[in-house]
C-alpha cells in the first residue's frame, strides 16, 4: 500500500518571518528540513509527502521547491502566488515549469477580510491556476465556510482540498455550525478534504482518540473515502503530541475500512488529487 503525507511543512525557523509560532508554540521554534523529517517516514511507512507553504512569499515557493528538487520523497508542493496581483497569469507562466509544483495556498484562516476569497481579485486569481491546472489548498477556521462555500460554487471543474478538515473547535466540542458548514461544501464534487491538523484544535495536554471521532464521522460520511486523504501536518502537530500520536487518532479510525477504502485514504487519494509520480 502506498502511502503519502498530504500535507508537513519546512521552514528555517525565523521569529520574526515565524512570528505565528509564538511561545505556546515552543516544540517546534526551531529548524524542521528533510533530514529531519525522512527517518520518521521511513520509521511509520510512508513512502513520500506534500510540502505545503508556512510564509506567503515566492521566495517560500522556491525554497520548497529546491528541496523537492533534491529530495525524492517530496512528491510535490504547494506554494505561494499573490493570486491578487494583475500579472499573476505571468507569475504562473513561470512556475509552470516545476514539474513538482502541484498547486497554492493563501493562509485566509488570518485574513482579518474573512471573506477575502471572495475578493474579485482573489477568484480572478483562482481562474487563472486552472489553465496550468494548479489544484487550490484552503485554509479557513470554521467562521468563514459559509464565504467558502460561496466561493467553490463559482468554479465548478477546479480542484480544491479543505485543509485540516477546516479546524473545527475540537477542544470544546462545537460540532453542529462546522458541521452544517462542511456538509454543504462537500456536495460539490470537486471539492477533497485533508484528515490533518485535528490535534492542533484540540486539547493539546490531554486529548483522547474518542474527541475526534464525531469529526471524522462527518467528514467521511459528507465526503466518502475516495475525497479525503491523510496529512500529518508536521512539524505542527508536535506541540500536541507527535507524528505517533496523530498517526493512532487516524489509524484507529480508518481500521473499520475496508482494504480498497484504506488505500485510497492513505495514499492513492493524494496521488490523484495532486497528479503526483509514486
Amino acid at each position: 500500500m502506498i502511502k503519502i503525507d498530504s500535507h508537513q511543512h519546512f521552514w528555517k525557523f525565523d521569529p520574526v518571518r515565524d512570528s505565528w509560532i509564538d511561545s505556546t508554540m515552543s516544540a517546534i521554534q526551531r529548524d524542521f528540513m528533510p533530514g529531519d523529517l525522512k527517518p520518521v517516514l521511513d520509521k511509520f511507512g510512508i513512502n513520500g509527502c506534500v510540502a505545503v507553504q508556512a510564509d506567503q512569499s515566492e521566495a517560500e515557493t522556491e525554497f520548497l521547491l529546491n528541496l523537492a528538487e533534491n529530495n525524492d520523497f517530496i512528491k510535490g508542493v504547494v506554494g505561494w502566488v499573490d493570486l491578487r496581483t494583475p500579472d499573476v497569469k505571468k507569475r504562473l507562466e513561470y512556475f509552470k515549469d516545476f514539474k513538482k509544483l502541484k498547486g497554492f495556498r493563501h493562509v485566509l484562516q488570518g485574513e482579518s477580510d474573512r471573506a477575502l476569497m471572495l475578493n474579485p481579485q482573489f477568484t480572478d486569481g483562482i481562474r487563472a491556476l486552472k489553465a496550468h491546472d494548479f489544484t487550490y489548498d484552503i485554509l479557513i477556521f470554521p467562521d468563514q465556510l459559509g464565504y467558502t462555500h460561496q466561493f467553490i460554487k463559482t468554479f465548478g471543474g477546479h480542484r480544491f482540498v479543505i485543509d485540516h478538515i477546516a479546524k473545527p473547535d475540537i477542544k470544546n466540542k462545537n460540532i453542529e455550525k462546522w458541521e452544517r458548514g462542511i456538509r454543504a461544501i462537500a456536495n460539490h464534487e470537486n471539492v477533497w478534504c485533508k484528515i490533518s491538523g485535528m490535534v492542533t484544535e484540540a486539547d493539546w495536554y490531554g486529548w483522547v482518540l474518542t474527541d475526534f471521532e464525531p469529526y471524522l464521522n462527518v467528514v467521511f460520511e459528507a465526503f466518502g473515502t475516495k475525497r479525503v486523504m491523510f496529512g500529518s501536518d508536521w512539524p505542527v502537530c508536535n506541540v500536541a503530541g507527535g507524528y505517533q500520536q496523530m498517526l493512532s487518532i487516524v489509524k484507529n479510525y480508518t481500521s473499520k475500512l475496508s482494504e480498497d477504502e484504506q488505500a485510497r485514504f492513505w495514499g492513492l487519494n493524494a496521488l490523484e488529487f495532486y497528479k503526483l509520480n509514486s
